[in-house]
């Protein structure tokens, strides 16, 4: 039950910060607001602002969230009620940008603020790519890395953080030797690393054998310092990940859906605050980056027909753009429901 209010409470706050920013932009604009909804399904309480215009609801699934505002969907609009000049559709462009860039805006500046908070309350971990340690008996032992090489490029792509080692180590094909540029005592050397098959409670994953922890730091300066390398550390692990769905290096099979998130956050629950609060900072940089993506539904999607709209000198059809963006939906609610089926048989 704990896990669950955990759950409930972590993706409420990522929805709300996200739609908030929405929200904020379409009210600075003067934009009309029908509601602003935490949840999808039933409505379980809602009320009316003081103007009477917005409503606010929370509803009984608590998985995402909606800001609607008139001129999204010209079909359900009260084209007597809300005048021409307070539509979505009527602002310029610049403006209906922000309105749609910063969900995932906000969601980038809660993970900077709460990275900054894990590293100034608990420490800031250097992020070089330093071998801190290698395990005994392993590949990288028998290769000839040493603890102490700043490790430049794993196969060609160049590392910047320990973030980057790990990412690149699982999109990479590891059925092959895997090559490490290091630099040593001012050389840089080539290291081919043939990585360990081994069987693990039935799934297969291949071992390295090495570990990279960097030394704590205290301080504003430092935690400063973190909170802006961890976030691109962050924004360069999903820009990979993308890529290696793309390119074959990760299988749609190891993406997770609200099922996994609840068992992540279940595991993560019992391991203190601060990893609690790396997870929220982890998933509403996953939200804001995915959200951005140039595809029909997601804010991304309507960005890329604002930049279409800005070349050709004028606006997409909106009833042909609401049908690519419901498209993409159905599109995006079959891709869900296939992730949360392989979530499920993950539990047996």
């Amino acid at each position: 039950m704990l896990n669950l209010i955990y759950f409930i409470i972590i993706l409420g706050v990522i929805v709300l910060v996200h739609e908030f920013g929405h929200f904020i932009f379409a009210k600075i604009f003067g934009i009309y607001v029908y509601e602003f909804a935490i949840g999808m399904g039933p409505k379980l309480f809602h009320w009316k602002s003081k103007s009477g215009e917005t409503e606010y609801s929370i509803r009984a699934i608590p998985i995402g969230g909606f800001c609607s505002l008139a001129g999204e969907d010209l079909d359900s609009d009260d084209h007597e009620k809300i005048p021409l000049d307070r539509r979505l559709q009527s602002k310029p462009v610049w403006q209906r940008f922000l309105v749609m860039f910063f969900g995932a805006g906000n969601n980038f500046i809660l993970a900077l603020i709460l990275l900054f908070v894990i590293a100034f309350g608990w420490g800031a971990v250097s992020s070089k790519p330093i071998i801190s340690e290698l395990v005994d008996d392993n590949p990288a032992i028998k290769a000839g890395l040493e603890v102490g090489d700043y490790i430049l490029e794993i196969n060609g792509h160049k590392v910047k953080t320990n973030d980057d080692v790990s990412i690149y180590l699982q999109v990479e094909d590891k059925s092959k030797p895997i090559t490490f540029t290091v630099k040593r005592d001012n050389k840089e050397l080539d290291i081919d690393v043939t990585p360990v098959k081994e069987e693990v409670d039935g799934s297969t994953i291949y071992r390295v054998g090495i570990i990279s922890e960097g030394k704590l730091e205290h301080g504003f300066v430092p935690a400063i310092r973190y909170a802006f390398i961890k976030m691109g550390a962050l924004f360069r692990q999903m820009v990979i990940t993308l890529k290696g769905l793309f390119t074959g290096g990760l299988s749609v099979n190891q993406l997770s859906g609200p099922v996994g998130i609840y068992n992540i956050i279940g595991t993560q629950a019992s391991s203190g605050l601060e990893n609690i609060l790396y997870l929220i900072a982890l998933l509403s940089v996953n939200v804001g980056f995915i959200n951005l993506i140039p595809f029909p539904a997601f804010d991304g999607g309507r960005i890329l027909f604002l930049i279409i709209e800005k070349i050709k000198g004028s606006p997409v059809k909106p009833e042909t753009e609401n049908k690519i963006h419901t498209i993409g939906f159905i599109l995006l609610l079959a891709l869900m429901i296939y992730i949360t089926f392989n979530d499920i048989l993950k539990l047996f």
